[in-house]
């Protein structure tokens, strides 16, 4: 089982990662301290920054957390707080952010919190911490960008070194600089 205090160190370096505080509330709740759970999953929604989702694939998090998942765990922490009315509305709004058709979860929340039951709050499935992929980590290894070095510009004529290194000696009467040049 996960500490609230692991996700108060993710939340440290990025307190804009809703996914954290979602996460954090989960276990808030599970450890029935619902006055932080809700604030948790206050603070999620507000980060979602009225986004219907985020994807986290790019951090290595392969969830894609819903604004109508965070809003349904809003609504299972009102009930333990017997917040039953506020449970109903929270849900109401959850219908907005659901996409179409896929509405039948929150129409049997609805039922539930009518008839005063507890909800199961959401939550990333377990395992699905940040783990970035092994295609990703591979490329991570240092690479050659820049490639070999080629002599592009040169002040003697024909010069085909190709390196970096202090100045060369000059071979006499290969390239005598005119008294312009000099100065």
């Amino acid at each position: 089982c996960f500490s609230p205090q692991a996700f108060d160190k993710t939340i440290e370096k990025d307190n804009s990662l809703a996914v954290g505080y979602f996460q954090r509330g989960f276990v808030h709740l599970q450890l029935e301290m619902y006055e932080e759970a809700l604030s948790d999953y206050h603070m999620a929604f507000s980060h979602l920054r009225e986004n219907p989702f985020i994807d986290y694939k790019q951090l290595g998090l392969r969830h894609i957390l819903y604004a109508w998942e965070v809003l349904y765990s809003i609504a299972a922490v009102q009930c333990h707080l017997q917040q039953w009315q506020e449970a109903r509305v929270t849900l109401e709004k959850a219908v907005v952010w659901r996409p179409e058709r896929r509405t039948a979860i929150l129409e049997l929340a609805l039922e539930r919190v009518q008839d005063h039951l507890f909800l199961e709050p959401m939550l990333v499935p377990l395992g699905e911490l940040f783990r970035p992929r092994k295609k990703e980590v591979e490329q991570l290894d240092s690479k050659d960008f820049l490639g070999k070095p080629k002599v592009i510009s040169s002040i003697i004529p024909n010069d085909e070194y190709i390196g970096f290194e202090p100045l060369r000696p000059q071979k006499q009467g290969f390239y005598e600089p005119s008294a312009d040049a000099l100065r």
